[in-house]
């Protein structure tokens, strides 16, 4: 055998493991991102076939059926919490399953007095605020992370009720002493930890996405009702994410409308 043909074939070796990792494009995808909110989804559909082999989490496919009886093909993958994980996690669920429309449903705290708990917002824009530097401007930086998710192209009517709004997102929760002046600074109601990360790397990628996050407990500038109570916002996870796989069939259809 030439050495150009064993190389080829050494090659051809080496690219078995991305050629069987490929995927046949789907059209929706479904990015969940904190562990509470998968537990929540295997505890919402216990018989799905789970899969795994990832670097993140498990995934699987699920038929939705939509409103007019029209059946949806569905990947839901779990990303895992934080900005690193939803970054990296977002760039793998596009580059290996390259949907057109993402959709990231989760939960966030909200500003009380600006939203109620379990209300569901729909992220028009979406802002990583907790970048500081000392050696240039952190607006600029901030600013650059900043996105602008043109939502207009969902139209004036959505299917069902949400609040459009700007998220904040950082990694931690919300501080007390910080929400009047994200509500000042960014005109924000609520706020998360990954849906920052995930607009940017979508935007990079041109992917048209859909953020709908329901609220499980809301901060004023002297606590939260969560805060110190992860049980409390473990059962608001479940009862927010059934409230949001209620929601995504009608989603759904209504896109479908829009092409």
């Amino acid at each position: 055998m030439k050495l150009t043909q064993k190389i080829a074939l050494s090659l051809l070796i080496l690219s078995l493991p991305m050629m069987a990792q490929a995927q046949k494009p789907i059209k929706y995808a479904v990015a969940i991102s904190a562990n509470a909110e998968w537990r929540a989804l295997m505890k919402i559909w216990p018989n799905e076939k789970w899969q795994g082999g990832t670097p993140y989490g498990q995934y699987f496919l699920k038929k939705m059926t939509g409103p007019s009886g029209k059946s949806y093909e569905v990947l839901f993958f779990h990303e895992g919490w934080g900005k690193v994980d939803a970054a990296g996690a977002t760039q793998y669920l596009i580059s290996r399953w390259q949907p057109r429309y993402l959709f990231n449903l989760g939960t966030c705290g909200g500003f009380e007095g600006k939203i109620k708990k379990f209300e569901v917002v729909l992220a028009q824009k979406t802002v990583i605020y907790d970048i500081v530097e000392k050696m240039g401007d952190s607006k600029e930086a901030i600013d650059y992370y900043s996105k602008d998710l043109n939502i207009k192209w969902l139209g004036n009517k959505y299917p069902t009720q949400v609040i459009p709004t700007t998220l904040v997102s950082a990694d931690k929760d919300l501080f007390p002493q910080e929400i009047k002046k994200l509500a000042a600074t960014y005109s924000a109601i609520a706020g998360d930890w990954e849906t920052g990360a995930i607009a940017h790397v979508a935007a990079k990628n041109k992917v048209k996405t859909i953020i709908l996050r329901g609220v499980t407990d809301v901060v004023n500038t002297k606590g939260g009702e969560a805060y110190g109570n992860f049980a409390l916002f473990e059962k608001n996870t479940k009862k927010v994410m059934k409230i949001l796989f209620d929601m995504l069939p009608k989603w759904l259809e209504h896109i479908e409308k829009l092409e």
